[in-house]
């Protein structure tokens, strides 16, 4: 039986280099997998891009988008080993459940890697669907300056202090977010 992952951390704990080790392995042997990204994450211009400088072309995927349709299609000409979605509490509520259509229907297993939560510690709600519905929910850990796991994403300014206010997304990387634990996310807000 096919199923759904969700595989989710704070910022900087290596998704997208587990994403694409997890491809490379189907490819080393000799099966084809699908990579999406949400259209919205425009940083890498198509690709899937890791911090240790692993990279991989992946497909766009618009918010209307039914990736299910999109998957079946590309199925039925050449076989698909896997599914693999990065940045995935971009997606909405209805791909999620497409998704879980891949696994089930199609029986193609499907991993996707994302955040938890946003900079104001609520649920994205790509991960508020995948937390719901995904068959297997794996915790990537990454570390808070004082060594402790790092499970908050703090957003900064350009002085460098905590942003509390704002849009739910604003893409970003190293020099928009900060991974940190839960004691020292919530001192960085109280400054």
């Amino acid at each position: 039986m096919s199923k759904l992952y969700f595989y989710y951390s704070a910022m900087n704990a290596g998704k997208s280099t587990v994403l694409l080790q997890s491809s490379y392995n189907y490819h080393e042997r000799g099966m084809r997998t699908l990579l999406f990204i949400p259209a919205i994450d425009t940083r890498a211009g198509g690709l899937i891009r890791s911090r240790i400088g692993l990279e991989a072309p992946a497909l766009p995927l618009p918010v209307d988008e039914n990736i299910f349709d999109h998957v079946k299609a590309a199925h039925a000409t050449q076989p698909v080993a896997c599914v693999l979605v990065d940045e995935a509490q971009f997606l909405t509520r209805a791909q999620v459940e497409q998704l879980t259509d891949i696994a089930d229907t199609l029986k193609i297993p499907v991993l996707c890697y994302g955040l938890r939560t946003d900079f104001q510690a609520q649920l994205f709600p790509g991960s508020a669907a995948l937390l719901a519905l995904a068959d297997n929910l794996i915790e990537l850990k990454t570390i808070c300056h004082c060594g402790r796991k790092a499970t908050m994403n703090l957003r900064v300014g350009a002085d460098g202090r905590a942003v509390k206010e704002g849009a739910q997304v604003e893409i970003g990387g190293n020099d928009r977010y900060v991974a940190m634990c839960r004691r020292h996310f919530k001192e960085a807000l109280a400054l």
